[in-house]
């Protein structure tokens, strides 16, 4: 119940005369979890941490503040793993890696008004990359204890509904249990995305008795009308099937692959499904399937008639700015019917849980199974082989050739090693040149909300995973972005290996911008001492600085037991980037004639000037 001053006082008078008599939180014994229920007296923030334990959470990030400080006592006192980090963007960042590698939803705890604020970036690339997350906000105080002016008092769920599924404000301490539980239940079903809970800091410190079920999942939806004349078309013996393969498919892997044997269809991924098929398998021909992705799928889904696409939107970073090429015959199956047919002509649209389209497909085995094909796994692989001899070419006049580079890391680490991806011009060599081995070991920011997420997410990830290898390729403007947060491993001794691509510039937009203005604007960073942070934050440091260090260097990096912060010095002469490449076609033709004209004639004006106009 709500107390005034007096009573307040008087409270804590007689808990001070009986603190011999009551045993403290730490000292009394949990409440037994049966079977997922919450219940006995309980504190509004010990059934919040109740709950999450339930949920199966195995960390919480975030800052600690005035709002939710009872919050992280509580969490402390009943024995649920926490992170601490430097800035509640990284928290953000860190519940999606957690939320990436387990599939399961990820948790940050922040406090309202600049700790709300400071995470939305991170909750946004979360939203459009269709990963589970559960934001909590420690409010600012609700029912008798509201009055104005309380500190941070923005309007949180206003602040949220952009970038979360839904919010939810908690107006009672016993709705505590239910909303949270709602809340996990709603990240993870249909598209998963992330969902805020806003919990006043009044009912976190106020006292209930609470009797809360566990929820049941919530259902998943199968059109099977439409799935039938899906799998009627993928039946044709003469028609070439092709897999098109998203997020969606990521907890189905093995069912994917069996359908693509069955089929005998080639698979391409986009680039948040990379791994849902292992790199090496006979039919994996990388990601995407237009020239702005891999050049193995491009060539051999032009052989394709039937398209079938699972669990995937059709975005404007993974198609290239809409550049995927059309199939005459296209099946789309998502679990989201807002993401069916938006982009792409579709003949089929399937609204359904890949899983169990998946299963209704190889039910139907015998009507779908094909011939082994060797004439398309000799195509891929000669593909494939040529594509890799490429790569594995330098192409640079100094520092180090990043496809190169990715190779060799390839080769130095486990085959469940976790590869995060920032922000940066050199993620689509990362994506073509580094072989995903399975499921849920590549991640990238797909949508680009947050530059800098790589470092964050790998700590979140490496957190719960201390026996895996976790490393980060990040750009030096993204660096500046969240490199601080470097400081967070080395205080935890989380062993995540940071590399830094090193060309003091937003590289990705000196790209974009010499094809369309002949000259860049706002893109050249300042010159760091990499050593001097690393010895500052507490890493082991190393650089590389040419291609014949990289594989010794990399062996000591990875023999290294604690985290590294490495330099690795680029120049990106002579490697073409099939996406941006891809895009600057795709830009262009898009430009109406007069657009075309004034285009050209700013760069021709600008083409005759003696000296460069760059900064």
């Amino acid at each position: 119940m709500d107390l005034s001053r007096r009573e307040l006082l008087r409270v804590v008078g007689a808990t001070c005369a009986a603190a011999a008599a009551v045993p403290t939180a730490e000292a009394r014994p949990l409440q037994r979890r049966a079977a997922g229920w919450v219940r006995g007296p309980m504190t509004g923030a010990e059934a919040v941490v109740e709950t999450l334990l339930h949920e199966g959470v195995a960390c919480v990030y975030g800052i600690p503040g005035a709002q939710e400080n009872e919050l992280w006592d509580a969490m402390k006192s009943r024995r649920l793993p926490y992170l601490l980090c430097t800035h509640e963007f990284s928290a953000a960042a860190m519940a999606d890696g957690y939320a990436r590698v387990t599939g399961q939803p990820g948790v940050l705890c922040v406090v309202p008004g600049p700790g709300l604020t400071n995470s939305l970036s991170g909750l946004g690339e979360s939203l459009l990359d269709s990963i589970p997350v559960v934001c909590l906000v420690g409010d600012v105080a609700n029912g008798r204890r509201q009055r104005p002016f309380q500190v941070h008092s923005l309007d949180q769920e206003a602040l949220l509904r952009p970038v979360t599924k839904e919010t939810f404000s908690v107006q009672n301490v016993g709705e505590i249990p239910q909303v949270i539980r709602q809340a996990f239940n709603l990240a993870r079903a249909g598209e998963p995305g992330p969902v805020g809970v806003v919990i006043p800091y009044n009912l976190l410190i106020e006292q209930g008795r609470f009797n809360s079920p566990p929820l049941p999942p919530a259902a998943v939806p199968f059109d099977e009308a439409a799935a039938r004349h899906a799998l009627a078309l993928m039946s044709h013996p003469r028609q070439r099937v092709g897999i098109y393969a998203g997020l969606g498919c990521m907890d189905y892997a093995p069912s994917l692959v069996e359908l693509a044997e069955l089929l005998q269809a080639p698979v391409a991924t986009s680039l948040a499904g990379k791994g849902v098929i292992a790199e090496s398998h006979p039919l994996a021909c990388g990601w995407g399937y237009g020239p702005q992705g891999t050049k193995t799928a491009e060539e051999i889904f032009k052989t394709v008639d039937v398209l079938l696409a699972i669990g995937v939107k059709y975005s404007e970073v993974s198609t290239g700015f809409y550049g995927q090429p059309q199939h005459r015959t296209l099946i789309h199956v998502d679990i989201n019917r807002d993401n069916l047919g938006r982009i792409m002509r579709t003949t089929v649209c399937v609204h359904a849980d890949a899983g169990v389209f998946l299963s209704a497909a190889l039910a139907q085995a015998e009507q779908l199974r094909r011939p082994p094909d060797r004439r398309l796994c000799e195509a891929i692989a000669r593909e494939r082989a040529q594509e890799i001899r490429a790569f594995e070419t330098p192409m640079n006049r100094c520092g180090v050739d990043l496809m190169v580079f990715y190779r060799a890391l390839r080769r130095h680490t486990a085959c469940d090693a976790l590869a995060f991806v920032d922000v940066t011009l050199s993620q689509y060599w990362m994506a073509e040149g580094f072989t995903a081995t399975g499921p849920r070991t590549f991640f990238n920011p797909t949508n680009n909300q947050g530059m800098g997420w790589s470092i964050p997410a790998a700590i979140g990830a490496q957190r719960i995973e201390p026996g895996r290898q976790v490393f980060t390729i990040t750009g030096d403007g993204c660096f500046l972005m969240s490199g601080m947060e470097t400081s967070t491993a080395a205080r935890e001794d989380l062993p995540v290996k940071f590399f830094v691509i090193d060309d003091q510039s937003y590289r990705y937009m000196q790209e974009l911008q010499n094809s369309a203005y002949l000259r860049t604007t706002a893109t050249i960073l300042a010159r760091l001492d990499y050593r001097a942070l690393a010895q500052g934050w507490g890493l082991a440091y190393q650089e590389i600085l040419d291609n014949g260090e990289i594989d010794a260097k990399l062996r000591g990096i990875w023999q290294h037991p604690g985290p590294v912060l490495v330099r690795v010095v680029t120049d990106y002469h002579g490697r073409p980037v099939r996406w941006i490449d891809a895009v600057r076609r795709r830009y262009i033709n898009e430009l109406s004639p007069d657009q075309k004209v004034r285009f050209m004639a700013r760069i021709g004006s600008r083409a005759v000037r003696l000296r460069a106009d760059n900064d």
